[in-house]
């Protein structure tokens, strides 16, 4: 059944991956200042070395010619060159994104484990005093942007990674827990402690199955949310990845590249889901 399904999904993911390239572009397009070089200000420039840098820019202020453009390389292969740094941002994404890539891997894997461990108490034992704790404590980590997590970092001279842990910790943390105790609540669930049965197998058993499916959704979800907290991480704490590349290219308006990070990561972010809405499937089969 699902295998006939697989074709309208890859075509809803193509129109959205397209969808999300083409409403980056136009949102870069129409912030304010684009098509302003900051190489202008030079004043070693003459008139005709000023105009040549506007005529760069000329084939972006038409968003839909761009990026029609755009989709046509994109098919050949050619993700276009950076105009900031006149390198190919194929080129670019290649040096830079195992470095982002293995920094968001290594803080959603940190950041499962710490809030996962934190929420596991509060479905075996119901402590008051417990769940106001980390309630507490996910509210704090809550309220703290990512830049600032990242500025501690870098006097503390941490790894980035670590500070897309602390990102991602507290939302595993407050769902992960609110998951878990309502499938502790369930009525079966109820009927196994009646019965006497250990709260490990209890938990192992009857909670986790019964909760499974959300904590995949969860797991998607966390994907995202620690690219979209990478970019000012790592623009932050000067880390070579694609963070710091889309934070260079925002300053210049280089549109080639904003373009490119936007399909990105809504490449990666639909990816994350997918999966994520793919194993929770397999689950509930196996279990039926």
């Amino acid at each position: 059944m699902w295998i006939r399904a697989l074709p309208k999904h890859f075509l809803r993911l193509a129109l959205t991956i397209m969808l999300g390239g083409l409403l980056g572009a136009t949102l870069v397009r129409l912030a304010p200042g684009f098509g302003v070089d900051e190489r202008e200000l030079d004043t070693r420039l003459n008139t005709q070395s000023i105009e040549l840098l506007r005529q760069s820019h000329a084939s972006q202020r038409n968003i839909l010619g761009y990026y029609r453009g755009y989709l046509a390389g994109l098919f050949r292969g050619d993700l276009g060159v950076s105009t900031s740094l006149d390198r190919p941002v194929a080129e670019l994404f290649a040096e830079r994104l195992p470095v982002t890539l293995h920094s968001v891997g290594i803080g959603v894997a940190a950041g499962w484990l710490l809030g996962f461990l934190l929420a596991l108490p509060a479905a075996l034992f119901r402590w008051k005093a417990y769940e106001i704790f980390t309630a507490g404590l996910s509210g704090l980590f809550l309220s703290l942007p990512a830049a600032i997590l990242g500025l501690g970092l870098v006097y503390a001279g941490g790894p980035a990674s670590l500070a897309i842990a602390l990102v991602v910790f507290p939302r595993v943390l407050q769902y992960a827990r609110n998951i878990l105790v309502q499938s502790a609540a369930l009525p079966h669930v109820l009927a196994a402690h009646a019965r006497g049965l250990h709260r490990t197998r209890v938990l192992l058993w009857h909670v986790l199955p019964n909760a499974a499916p959300l904590l995949f959704a969860l797991a998607g979800i966390s994907v995202s949310m620690a690219f979209g907290a990478a970019i000012p991480i790592e623009a932050i704490c000067d880390y070579p990845g694609i963070g710091q590349l889309t934070w260079q290219a925002a300053l210049s308006r280089d549109l080639p590249v904003l373009v490119n990070v936007t399909l990105l990561i809504t490449v990666i972010t639909l990816a994350a889901n997918s999966l994520s809405d793919l194993a929770s499937s397999a689950f509930v089969r196996q279990r039926i």
